[in-house]
């Protein structure tokens, strides 16, 4: 795969809104992953047996990248069209975004119990669901403890980049 190539799938990746690809084929191992708007370059690793002595690429001209994705609270997130008791709630919720598109679920195989319900306490860095993408498993964890106080998805759907996925009430 020549530098043109690759340029191109940066380019397909970035109109798709997919922040990281890894592809492998043969002796062949390409790992893109977009940065913040802080870092705003992509960074192509191959394999060095196919580019003599480098492992990494920098493009040129660099790929503007959509920042990573963040969880952002109820109030920036959520539009409540009535200002009852229900809107005043999510307005204190952090908000757990997809980063990535996939499917969703809850549970990490099929009969198993869910990783968390609605109720549960969760601590920083704590698994909350899995999205798979491309038939890889991705651990989607608490970025804030809490308490799971709403959860948007339902198990084995699809979901998009930034969809909101947990409502967490801080304690």
């Amino acid at each position: 795969m020549n530098q043109k190539e690759i340029k191109e799938l940066i380019e397909f990746l970035v109109e798709k809104d997919i922040a990281e690809f890894e592809l492998e084929r043969g002796d062949m191992k390409i790992h893109i992953k977009r940065g913040t708007a802080a870092h705003s370059t992509s960074v192509v690793q191959v394999a060095p047996a196919l580019v003599s002595g480098a492992t990494s690429i920098p493009l040129m001209p660099p790929v503007v990248a959509s920042p990573a994705p963040v969880a952002v609270p109820a109030t920036a997130a959520a539009t409540p069209s009535s200002g009852g008791p229900e809107a005043a709630e999510e307005t204190d919720l952090f908000i757990v975004k997809s980063p990535i598109v996939g499917t969703f679920y809850e549970a990490p195989s099929p009969g198993a119990p869910p990783f968390v319900r609605i109720g549960d306490g969760v601590k920083e860095g704590q698994v909350l669901c899995l999205i798979e993408a491309m038939k890889l498993m991705n651990e989607i964890e608490a970025e804030v403890s809490g308490e799971i106080a709403k959860q948007f998805v339902s198990n084995n759907t699809p979901v998009e980049y930034g969809t909101a996925l947990f409502g967490i009430r801080r304690k």
